[in-house]
């Protein structure tokens, strides 16, 4: 297993990062938080997840090495694979979801392409009990950036526009309404 990858961002796809290391590129897919922090010509490093199928082998990768064990904690899980462990990390926060599990809240869960509900109970009763390596969950704010992001796509905002605008906000705003007011502002409305 190829445990972290240390090189020169190159190129950036869609949902990924070209990462050079001695001369050789690794195509390495990301979640949507990495790709909007990550910059072509930048040095970085990825925590990363080498995932070996009969028909593929690819690469996952993440700033910070929590993250990374967070999303091989959820590919224990039946029925979850790498993209929609990728797809949950990049819809909700590490955190968020460490607390989520540990509330035994699904709100956040069901948000994600491809989650249902009972997929989302299935996640968050076979994690509750793993998860002591990322704390129990106290000082975890369960408010998600997504919320505010979705309500300002509903009111015609890109997801890279709404993205932006929630990251220049103080991060001691905690309601979702004051969220989308302040963002508004920032993005001239």
């Amino acid at each position: 297993m190829i445990a972290y990858i240390r090189g020169k961002i190159t190129f950036i796809g869609p949902r990924y990062v070209i990462l050079e290391n001695n001369n050789i590129g690794y195509k390495v897919n990301v979640t949507d938080d990495a790709l909007h922090e990550l910059s072509s010509g930048q040095d970085a490093l990825l925590w990363t997840h080498d995932a070996v199928r009969e028909d593929s082998h690819e690469l996952y990768g993440f700033a910070i090495e929590d993250e990374r064990n967070l999303f091989e904690l959820l590919l224990t899980v039946s029925g979850i694979g790498p993209k929609t462990a990728l797809n949950i990390l990049s819809l909700v926060s590490a955190k968020a979801l460490i607390g989520a599990i540990h509330s035994g809240s699904t709100a956040h869960l069901v948000k994600v392409s491809g989650i249902g509900r009972k997929t989302a109970e299935k996640i968050v009763m076979e994690l509750r009990d793993r998860m002591a390596e990322f704390g129990n969950g106290d000082n975890v704010d369960m408010n998600n950036d997504s919320d505010a992001i979705e309500a300002l796509k509903a009111l015609g905002y890109n997801t890279d526009e709404a993205r932006e605008a929630i990251k220049k906000l103080d991060k001691d705003i905690a309601d979702t309404g004051d969220k989308v007011k302040a963002a508004l502002k920032f993005l001239g409305r």
